[in-house]
């Protein structure tokens, strides 16, 4: 890659130039978005035991952003890993998820990135949900949030603030692939089903994209039978991370699996599917951010 495309890929993410509207959603509510429901028998519950665990506010531009936070009660210089959501936000299974980061030792934080454009997790329709909230969150403003949810874990003196990883599905996914290009800081990254050939916002980039600046290791996670995520495109990202130098990123596509196959609360749910990724994604966060 060119210095002079390289130089505009970084100023990219460089400065927010959001709009730093008031923030729609300030407190996270209770349960999951209702675009879900009824959740399946399946779901998985973790409880909060012997773990710190709840809703925190974080500084960031414009005001303070609303997340969940999870961490053991005792101890401290936890690793930190950011928890992504899908479109629905950070409801019940993204919270979930960061217990289950919590009880492997982990400084969890699971940020509500849409709160600015609206409550997602209230929004049954998920056509108007991905037009009218989604599709009007741009990549600067996710960045720049992600950063603060990282200076904000630095700052409580409970988390090691050089050890950190991102995770996240779907939409999600998708940021933490944009995420691992954005901060080079950053050591190690585990998206699900993250699209890696589609922005959302009008004039943002895709993880395509910016894989050739991507240094930080990537583990992709993804269905075979996914409709919406072309088996090629995840491995045309991943060619291009290796064409660029990343040589220790790995992917696995699961033959016959659809999509959101971690999403216990749904029908997509896999479990061995599901099982099996978990496995890999806590090693990759073992290994990486030891």
């Amino acid at each position: 890659m060119s210095k002079v495309i390289e130089s505009e890929v970084k100023s990219l993410f460089s400065a927010p130039t959001f709009d730093r509207r008031a923030f729609v959603v300030t407190s996270l509510g209770a349960g999951f978005a209702l675009a879900v429901l009824p959740v399946s028998a399946q779901t998985i519950t973790t409880p909060a035991d012997g773990l710190v665990a709840g809703e925190v506010k974080i500084p960031v531009a414009g005001g303070e952003m609303v997340a969940y936070r999870a961490m053991p009660a005792t101890g401290g210089n936890f690793p930190v890993i950011l928890v992504v959501s899908e479109i629905w936000g950070a409801h019940e299974h993204i919270r979930d998820v960061a217990r289950r980061f919590a009880k492997l030792g982990y400084f969890a934080v699971a940020p509500e990135l849409f709160a600015r454009q609206g409550d997602a997790k209230a929004m049954a329709d998920v056509q108007a949900l991905i037009r009218d909230i989604v599709a009007k969150t741009p990549d600067a403003q996710v960045m720049a949030d992600l950063d603060a949810v990282v200076a904000y874990a630095k700052a409580t003196g409970k988390a090691d603030g050089t050890s950190v990883g991102v995770t996240g599905f779907c939409w999600g996914g998708r940021i933490a692939l944009m995420y691992a290009a954005h901060n080079p800081e950053l050591d190690a990254a585990v998206a699900w089903y993250g699209p890696t050939a589609r922005s959302y916002f009008p004039g943002d980039r895709t993880p395509l994209d910016v894989a050739a600046t991507t240094k930080v290791p990537v583990l992709g996670l993804y269905g075979g039978a996914d409709g919406g995520i072309p088996n090629e495109s995840v491995e045309k990202y991943f060619a291009a991370l290796k064409a660029a130098g990343n040589a220790g990123s790995a992917f696995v596509i699961y033959p016959e699996t659809p999509h959101a196959f971690h999403a216990d609360y749904r029908p997509t749910y896999r479990k061995d599917k599901a099982e099996d990724g978990w496995k890999r994604a806590v090693e990759w966060f073992k290994q990486h951010l030891a």
